[in-house]
């Protein structure tokens, strides 16, 4: 496994030796004359130092293992990585310290986006790769993180995309009742890579980090056999990723305060909140103009809007319209709920209703954990409704004939002529989902005895 990471190494070295990438850094290039210029840095050169300290790696250590993840380029497992740091580390810390460490390139994988149309490229690093990332991120976030807007919200400690909602909802509150919904086009894949590091040298001088994150943002990417190399973007799938990603936008940030807009910020998701649809307009071209050339970043046109808050989503909730503002599910998260469902719950693979009911209860709980913040609780109240009314479709389903499902209805209470009736019923199971004998025979009680959550909680339960 060695062999094949030092031959990775020496390969993706010379790719980039010949983009000039190594004489740019020895040579006191971009990121080290902005840092030496810089009287305020907060970092005076013995960075990697910190980054190499034994707490802080035992640290990373631990998140990486409590992260798991899968295997990158080198098929090193997380449970492989403790076992080669025992062996290999002390020459890694030598190259670390030395500025020679090269990073190995991100296994590229898709994901489904939200919605099935379009697929998320994740940058998965191999684990010796998230190891010295998640060092370095333990290092580099008290320094930046007091630069960070009030108003950003993603990938920070002790703030939620919870809080970023509810921001939102006091903005609405006061009266701003038009949003500027704006959408960046593959951002992670569009980060300009000397903007992003001349930010990264405003406040970190030692070279040797600032040479690091520079090759880890060019490592490159293999996909279908081919190491391609990375001229701009920071993959999305390493624990660098989210920081650096702030960093860049704290300049969209600063300007949005500076113009005295009301907004919040997640990640890539931007909110302004202003007061009519003409301000909106306004503030959209202003600051689409700014993105792209300040930072030069690409506004999605056919994402974007200027709407009401009510007709936009926002990290998966809307709002209600009315004189009583509630935050709610979006239409689009409950949809795609629904099919989850469907297929955790599908009447044709033949699954026990024990083992359904484990896989839907896995989910629900997630599910319950971020969209039980809603202030609509009669829709999650209709959701535990439609899923008792699947499972009992289920159940009939399993009970395949009319002698079983009468025998069925009978053992569980059900009186013989209304069993009878039931089980000789020419509707089919989605129907006879609704009937009183399965509503006897099959109570909500009975899946709450296997494990199934509520996704509604009475607050006296």
């Amino acid at each position: 496994m060695d062999d094949k990471r030092q031959k990775t190494q020496v390969e993706l070295a010379s790719a980039m030796e010949s983009k000039g990438e190594a004489r740019k850094l020895s040579g006191g290039g971009t990121e080290a004359s902005t840092a030496e210029g810089e009287t305020e840095s907060l970092a005076e050169g013995q960075l990697m130092e910190q980054v190499c300290e034994r707490e802080n790696l035992q640290r990373a250590l631990a998140r990486v293992k409590r992260n798991k993840g899968s295997a990158g380029v080198d098929g090193m497992s997380v449970a492989e990585l403790s076992g080669y740091l025992k062996v290999h580390w002390p020459a890694i810390r030598e190259r670390l310290l030395a500025g020679q460490y090269q990073p190995l390139p991100v296994r590229r994988v898709e994901i489904d986006k939200p919605g099935g149309k379009d697929k998320r490229k994740l940058g998965i690093p191999c684990v010796l790769d998230r190891f010295i990332q998640q060092a370095l991120l333990q290092v580099l976030e008290p320094i930046f993180e007091p630069t960070f807007s009030e108003f950003s919200y993603g990938f920070r400690p002790w703030r939620s995309a919870h809080q970023a909602v509810a921001l939102a909802q006091t903005y609405i509150a006061e009266g701003r009742l038009w949003v500027v919904d704006l959408d960046l086009e593959k951002f992670f894949d569009r980060v300009n890579h000397d903007i992003l590091m001349s930010r990264l040298a405003n406040k970190v001088s030692d070279r040797r980090v600032l040479g690091l994150i520079r090759r880890y943002l060019q490592a490159g990417v293999l996909e279908g056999g081919l190491v391609t190399a990375t001229e701009e973007g920071t993959p999305q799938g390493g624990p660098l990723s989210p920081i650096l990603s702030n960093i860049l936008l704290t300049d969209l940030d600063r300007e949005l305060e500076r113009r005295g807009h009301r907004f919040v910020r997640y990640a890539d998701d931007c909110n302004i909140y202003v007061k009519s649809e003409h301000a909106g307009q306004r503030v959209k071209v202003n600051i689409t103009r700014f993105l792209e050339s300040r930072l030069k970043l690409k506004v999605n046109e056919a994402k974007s809007a200027v709407a009401q808050p009510w007709q936009r989503k926002f990290l998966g909730f809307s709002f209600t319209r009315g004189p009583r503002l509630r935050r709610r599910i979006a239409s689009q998260v409950l949809t795609r709920f629904k099919q989850r469902v469907r297929e955790l719950t599908d009447r044709n693979q033949g699954r026990a209703l024990g083992e359904v009911i484990d896989r839907l209860a896995l989910y629900l709980r997630g599910w319950r954990g971020y969209f039980g913040f809603c202030e609509t609780p009669s829709v999650l109240r209709d959701l535990d409704s439609w899923i008792h009314h699947r499972l009992r479709s289920l159940v009939w389903k399993q009970w395949k004939r009319g002698r079983r499902r009468f025998a069925q209805l009978v053992r569980r209470g059900v009186n013989r002529d209304l069993a009878a009736q039931t089980a000789g019923s020419a509707h089919g199971p989605w129907r006879l989902a609704e009937s009183k004998a399965l509503h006897l025979a099959l109570p909500n009680a009975y899946f709450a005895s296997l494990g199934l959550p509520r996704l509604h909680v009475s607050p006296t339960t």
